[in-house]
């Protein structure tokens, strides 16, 4: 699933591809991406006639921000945007069309379909579901190593589990978090209410570093991720601890092992991380 790093190139790209067309007119070829509203041809309809103003993005959703309505979107596993002339083939697994004005269009693929769309009046879409409840942004100023600990460090729950909860931190994934944990020499079974103040701010800068390296390579293209001009990220060439099972470790030459952790696999080096 695309985190944080990948859906905020696709924000970028998508800002410069179309912020300021105008909708002609959208089409749906499955019905089950649209979420909000329960009425596709409204949906359709609706969207007709604004001008996009600006990409956004709220952890690992996209806001489409335009001058009387926003759409929200979420990827899912395997979601992808692409800008196309109108008369261009309409490839397989394209589920949602955009036609703007000036003849382009904005279509959304999806192999796996696990795609959402909600569509809102701009500001509601931080009073309902899917963006009510999203906790700290970790890019934005007030991601600070005293609100990230302020945050977890009274909470039972393994670390790495809290820090992919997504009402505590938005946009972490399996990934991320894995890379941000070794960084930070943090074990990921280790519970959140013993880490030391210390700790808390290794972890801060290691997230931050994480993510904005991660940013500016593009992404990891782990499966089949791509931006909104189909080029992959690079990033998966710099990770230091995800998928890397057998192999030395970066700094001490130690094997990475594997387990599983809340559900999922997770990377660690023993000697680096040891679990207190």
């Amino acid at each position: 699933m695309p985190e944080l790093p990948e859906v905020e190139t696709v924000r970028r790209t998508l800002s410069g591809l179309i912020v300021g067309k105008t909708i002609e007119s959208v089409k749906v070829l499955l019905p089950r991406i649209i979420q909000r509203p329960d009425d596709i041809k409204r949906f359709e309809l609706e969207l007709a006639g604004h001008t996009i103003v600006e990409i956004g993005r709220r952890g690992k959703f996209l806001r489409i921000i335009m001058d009387q309505l926003v759409l929200v979107s979420h990827l899912r596993m395997e979601g992808r945007y692409g800008v196309y002339n109108q008369n261009d083939e309409v490839e397989k697994h394209t589920h949602v069309i955009f036609r703007f004005t000036d003849g382009t269009e904005l279509r959304y693929k999806d192999v796996r379909q696990f795609g959402t769309m909600h569509l809102f009046l701009p500001g509601q879409e931080f009073k309902e579901k899917p963006l009510m409840r999203l906790g700290l942004e970790p890019l934005e100023d007030s991601f600070t190593a005293d609100a990230l600990r302020e945050l977890l460090f009274k909470r039972s729950t393994k670390i790495k589990v809290a820090l992919l909860n997504q009402e505590y931190v938005v946009g972490l994934g399996n990934i991320y978090v894995d890379e941000a944990l070794f960084r930070a020499g943090i074990h990921p079974e280790r519970s959140s209410n013993t880490l030391t103040e210390r700790e808390w701010i290794s972890l801060h800068e290691a997230i931050l570093a994480t993510l904005t390296e991660a940013v500016e390579a593009g992404g990891s293209s782990i499966k089949s991720y791509v931006n909104g001009q189909g080029e992959m990220g690079m990033f998966q060439h710099s990770l230091q601890i995800y998928g890397r099972k057998g192999e030395p470790c970066m700094n001490c030459g130690h094997p990475i092992e594997k387990t599983v952790v809340g559900g999922r696999g997770t990377h660690y080096c023993p000697n680096c991380q040891v679990r207190k």
